[in-house]
């Protein structure tokens, strides 16, 4: 009994965890509206700030998953949050020498404590209890993640996008003086939330560092294999792939969504930011269902529907138009719900002492983020229809569906299987 008790405060903290990255990756959708106004940004050069955070998944992986290995998930946990703060701080600085590439620098440092927090906590909370229930347990922890995109850009749109920004025929007018004034007022909207944010990070890093947490050992956990040891395994190889095209897809739907309500549909950036918090709503909504139904279907059956159903919504965002393609994106948010925890699930089950360098590598192959939105600006750029970017998730959402496909016939708790080569 009392070791149930350890687990499940455990597994709240560690919830926890979820919520407060998805919150600071959330806000990416503001910022780079935001950013790319005060900065007079190309769609492709706004796209880097999606790139700044998701190339530090590729960097800090494997220094994650030795951290891990080396010190246990507290310790992980720990480290992670000090680099989350300290990211947070660096905005201040950033806007301070109105700087773009201070910016990208301090989203990377934050990028890299949420790369430590993720590598602990997915694999951590999948092997918290029953093996057969780690697809729903993960999905369950990340639908706070998902509460986290609903709060974050109605958040964001009130203390970051709080006015309709200058046009660029409006800047273009304004005398040089004036100008970076404007840029130095933009860039500064976005201290304080982020200081908040630093400090509550500390707080929540006091609480992990008094707190006693249950540290699993497997037990071949002393194997000297390296990292990509973990590759033999069948699931992993297809996870990392799957895990790479479903992160891009993830990011170009979410980060870039009110430029695309300002763009495509006519909406303005302020008003956007309204519909990226729904879209976090239909995306939170979509995880605490996806995990109820997985109660009666298998993860993967319910990963072919939801990839299939997104694959076709895509196809209305690119071809359709008017305020419903926002909708269609609303929509592809909500069935996309449940593919981060679901492959992350697939790739790590069953593979005993591979678990915390199998975490790594699906967390690395999270890089996906910061080489797919480039590609969607580049198109957008190329093409003069920003619409057309879209044909980039929706190769994304196919790579996916072969996943599903790959792994119909497998059930979660199936454990030998899924170690086949």
């Amino acid at each position: 009994m009392t070791n149930k008790k350890s687990y499940a405060f455990a597994l709240i903290l560690v919830t926890s965890l979820f919520f407060f990255w998805g919150f600071i990756h959330n806000l990416d959708p503001i910022l780079i509206p935001h950013l790319r106004n005060a900065f007079s940004l190309s769609h492709f050069q706004a796209s880097l700030v999606d790139s700044a955070v998701f190339i530090a998944y590729f960097v800090m992986a494997i220094p994650a998953g030795i951290i891990m290995k080396r010190y246990g998930y507290k310790a992980g946990i720990l480290i992670g949050l000090i680099f989350f703060a300290i990211g947070c701080f660096l905005f201040v600085p950033a806007a301070n020498t109105i700087s773009y590439v201070f910016f990208l620098g301090a989203l990377f440092v934050v990028a890299c404590g949420l790369t430590i927090l993720e590598t602990a906590a997915n694999p951590y909370v999948a092997i918290l209890g029953d093996p057969a229930s780690s697809a729903q347990r993960l999905n369950f922890a990340q639908s706070f993640n998902g509460l986290a995109a609903f709060v974050a850009p109605i958040f964001g749109g009130k203390f970051i996008l709080s006015h309709e920004p200058k046009s660029q025929a409006e800047l273009a007018q304004m005398a040089e003086q004036a100008k970076i004034a404007y840029i130095q007022s933009e860039t500064a909207a976005v201290k304080l939330p982020y200081v908040v944010l630093g400090i509550l990070i500390l707080l929540i890093a006091a609480l992990f560092f008094f707190t006693k947490l249950p540290d699993i050992k497997d037990a071949e956990e002393e194997s000297r294999a390296g990292f990509f040891h973990a590759l033999r395994h069948k699931n992993v190889r297809w996870a990392v792939v799957a895990q790479f095209f479903y992160v891009g897809a993830q990011v170009c739907i979410l980060s870039f969504l009110v430029l695309y309500a300002t763009e495509a549909a006519g909406i303005s950036g302020k008003d956007g930011a309204d519909y990226a918090g729904f879209a976090g709503l239909a995306f939170m909504l979509g995880r605490f269902i996806g995990t109820f139904f997985m109660r009666f279907v298998s993860a993967s059956k319910l990963l072919i529907i939801y990839s299939a159903i997104a694959i076709v919504l895509s196809l209305f965002v690119i071809f359709g138009s008017g305020i419903q393609t926002l909708y269609a994106l609303i929509g592809i948010a909500f069935f996309m719900s449940i593919m981060f925890p679901t492959i992350f699930a697939f790739g790590v089950q069953g593979i005993g002492a591979d678990t915390k360098s199998a975490s790594s590598l699906i967390v690395m192959s999270i890089v996906g983020g910061a080489l797919l939105p480039p590609i969607l600006g580049f198109i957008s750029d190329k093409t003069g229809h920003f619409q057309y970017g879209y044909f980039v998730p929706l190769v994304c959402f196919i790579i996916v569906l072969l996943f599903a496909f790959q792994n119909r016939n497998v059930s979660i708790a199936e454990t030998e299987n899924l170690k086949s080569h």
